[in-house]
């Protein structure tokens, strides 16, 4: 599995359609994905799914309002259940020694153990495959089909992987694969990713609905180097967990052995909405072609954050999306996107 920021095909999106995402906000949410669009379209192909002809035109309506550049954007008619496309979505595996290949690791989605409509979801990496021509491996082990999101896991493209013991070892809370130790995970990663070596974090943020997805704690941004999550008041939710993440951190490392080096980065303060605390996080960014996008909160901390990953992304911009709406579905930018590798040329 190729490193987030190696070159990219495309970048794939579900078009917003559930309002049990946003209840309340799904308009406000359309001009989002617009921006979103209009940015990624500058450095690559814009892959989105939509449910039918007149979801498309509405998507097309709004793109074309926010001034995305549609020659770069292709509409595939797949039915989804929901528009988080990093956790559904396919992960893409290739094979670099000729003749170079993209394929599909094929794992289960099951909406994230908690909710009822994911049957859909379930079926568009397979569907995918087909659209694109390439082939798809079912995870398998023990005789078990494997059930992963792709928000729940980030890698370095050399072979080490992070990931959250609270997300994938709890036995009580979201289980995706009852009775899986380490061991079992670490031999799916190795089999299907590629993976020799994987870093378990303790625990995921606050308000995340996923039960600890990576994504909003801790990400590679080179092969050696990962931000990571930190927050500063001794009193909140996050602060003991976050802790614990870094000396987790400060033990491990790479697959060459070598330490990781860990930046870290600040939270905003806590966001609520209707009573209920947000995974607001700045982690939850994503690498694209020409561009890395940054979820703001109209915090503070937002200018500190982008800074920071302007430091470390210094061959292509880094931009501020605004997510306080999209953090009401529980997610934000990198938990909507999936990337799809290039091949290298010849």
């Amino acid at each position: 599995m190729p490193a987030e920021w190696e070159p990219h095909e495309a970048t794939w999106l579900g078009w917003p359609h559930n309002a049990s995402d946003w209840p309340g906000k799904l308009a406000a949410i359309h001009w989002v994905y617009g921006e979103i669009v209009r940015k990624l379209a500058e450095g690559e192909r814009v892959r989105i799914l939509v449910q039918s002809r007149s979801h498309e035109g509405r998507a097309r309506s709004v793109l074309t309002r926010a001034g995305a550049d549609l020659s770069a954007v292709d509409f595939f008619r797949i039915v989804t259940d929901r528009g988080w496309t990093r956790d559904f979505g396919p992960i893409f595996v290739t094979r670099n020694r000729p003749p170079s290949e993209a394929a599909i690791a094929r794992f289960r989605f099951t909406a994230w153990a908690r909710y009822p409509d994911w049957k859909n979801d379930d079926l568009v990496p397979v569907k995918l495959a087909a659209r694109l021509k390439c082939r798809a491996f079912p995870v398998v082990h023990k005789g078990r089909k494997v059930v992963l999101e792709g928000g729940s896991i980030d890698v370095n493209g050399t072979g080490t992987l992070l990931t959250t013991e609270e997300c994938l070892l709890d036995r009580v809370v979201q289980v995706r694969n009852p009775g899986f130790l380490a061991s079992d995970y670490e031999s799916v990663f190795r089999e299907s990713l590629g993976v020799t070596n994987v870093v378990w974090l303790s625990k995921g943020i606050a308000g995340d609905d996923t039960h600890g997805h990576v994504d909003d704690v801790c990400r590679f941004v080179n092969p050696m180097t990962v931000v990571l999550c930190q927050e500063r008041n001794s009193g909140d939710a996050n602060y003991r967990a976050l802790a614990e993440n870094r000396e987790r951190l400060e033990n491990a490392a790479l697959e060459n052995g070598a330490k990781i080096e860990v930046i870290p980065l600040p939270m905003p303060a806590p966001l609520y909405f209707d009573g209920r605390r947000l995974p607001a996080s700045y982690a939850n960014f994503y690498i694209a072609n020409a561009v890395v996008l940054v979820p703001t909160f109209n915090d503070p901390n937002d200018r500190i954050a982008l800074g920071i990953l302007s430091e470390v992304f210094q061959d292509r911009p880094v931009i501020g999306i605004h997510a306080v709406d999209l953090a009401w579905g529980f997610g934000t930018l990198h938990c909507l996107t999936q990337q799809q590798p290039a091949l290298p040329a010849g």
